[in-house]
């Protein structure tokens, strides 16, 4: 490959970059607002890249968030509900919900797509009127670097050892919120 053609479009952050990742290929992004695209593509959400309908961005190493997320840790960032927005695939959504393995003892339920299991949001009684999404969801891949770049890594106390925190932001032992 020449250095020409191995020259990615994607390096100039201030345009949306949507890679090919997964089936569904319609996902966008302006200067306030994205969407969020489940694997299969039948499941896909907007919301907005700014407040007050974007709360927060953060990484959580919670042993739930470790083990929902079928990884260390999870990127999330937080929706006020009056923001989101269905774009197609609301009926497509099945729940799980539970509180035993919750800190907090609040219920948290999971908003899944039925289809290919993809996480796409998390709502608990905790926090009314929020919904926590994953970034790892969200079509534009520009924003996990900007926008939707954490701003705070919560339950180190539980992140693995091998895994150094995140850069550049605070690190709380337990819930940041």
């Amino acid at each position: 490959m020449s250095a020409l053609a191995h020259s990615h479009s994607h390096d100039d952050l201030s345009k949306p970059y949507i890679p090919l990742a997964g089936l569904g290929q319609d996902g966008w992004s302006k200067d306030d607002s994205a969407t969020a695209t489940c694997f299969c593509g039948s499941v896909q959400i907007s919301f907005p890249t700014e407040g007050p309908g974007l709360v927060g961005v953060f990484i959580c190493n919670c042993t739930d968030c470790r083990k929902i997320t079928a990884s260390m840790f999870a990127t999330n960032f937080t929706i006020a509900d009056a923001h989101l927005t269905h774009v197609r695939g609301l009926s497509t959504l099945k729940t799980f919900s539970q509180s035993k393995s919750i800190a907090t003892g609040n219920t948290m339920t999971n908003h899944f797509c039925s289809n290919c299991g993809t996480l796409m949001y998390r709502r608990s009684t905790g926090f009314p009127g929020l919904s926590i999404a994953r970034v790892g969801t969200v079509d534009d891949f520009h924003l996990h670097e900007t926008k939707l770049r954490p701003r705070v890594e919560q339950f180190v106390k539980d992140r693995v050892g091998w895994l150094s925190g995140a850069v550049g932001v605070p690190q709380v032992e337990g819930s940041s919120f």
